[in-house]
């Protein structure tokens, strides 16, 4: 996998540069969402974020260094919320309707975050483009173990080749909560889809 991207820091306290790097994230959203990716200034995302300039500058190196971060905070979320559910003592489909339930809760959280990645993840450099992608790849792999142990424990009936692609379609469902909110919302609420989802992948998998 490619090494995660070091943004360089003229601070050197970690804790401040942590903190000062969220406040330009949640202001600089918020301007590539309005505005988009290209159309927004470092100049802008520095008075979004109350800073000069300069002191942006001591952060981060680029406009794509925020988008990265975006990315690379949207993906922590993800992996935060999928491995508090893979504990041991418990079934492969306890775990499963678990890590559903995060997982859509991390999406409804980030929704402008996850939007505004797929449609601007093309303005990063190839190489942290291709980091960021396998970022994704790691968390459709979360689903892919837990259906392999649903499947080794008996409480999931699935055959071994098509783990891979049910991982991929219970990321596609979480994500489409995001893609689809304009149409989806009018009908149901987060509880409603989660469960309604839920059901219809252990359905299909445990037959219950």
């Amino acid at each position: 996998m490619e090494r995660k991207k070091a943004i360089p820091s003229m601070v050197k306290d970690p804790k401040l540069i942590e903190k000062r790097r969220e406040q330009i994230v949640e202001a600089a959203v918020e301007l590539f969402i309005s505005k988009g990716f290209h159309k927004t200034t470092t100049r802008e995302i520095s008075r979004a974020s109350g800073f000069s300039i300069g002191t942006l500058y001591e952060y981060i190196e680029s406009k794509e260094d925020v988008l990265y971060l975006v990315c690379d905070a949207i993906h922590q979320n993800m992996e935060r919320g999928l491995k508090e559910v893979l504990v041991n003592g418990v079934s492969g489909a306890v775990m499963l309707k678990a890590a559903i339930e995060g997982f859509l809760r991390v999406m409804d959280e980030m929704q402008d975050r996850v939007l505004l990645i797929y449609q601007e993840i093309k303005s990063l450099p190839r190489d942290t483009m291709k980091y960021v992608m396998e970022k994704e790849e790691e968390i459709t792999s979360f689903f892919e173990e837990i259906l392999h142990r649903g499947r080794k424990d008996g409480s999931l009936n699935i055959e071994e080749t098509l783990i891979k692609l049910m991982a991929h379609n219970i990321v596609v469902l979480g994500e489409m909560w995001t893609f689809r909110r304009w149409s989806l919302r009018k009908n149901y609420t987060l509880e409603q889809y989660t469960e309604i989802q839920t059901s219809l992948i252990l359905r299909d998998l445990t037959g219950k």
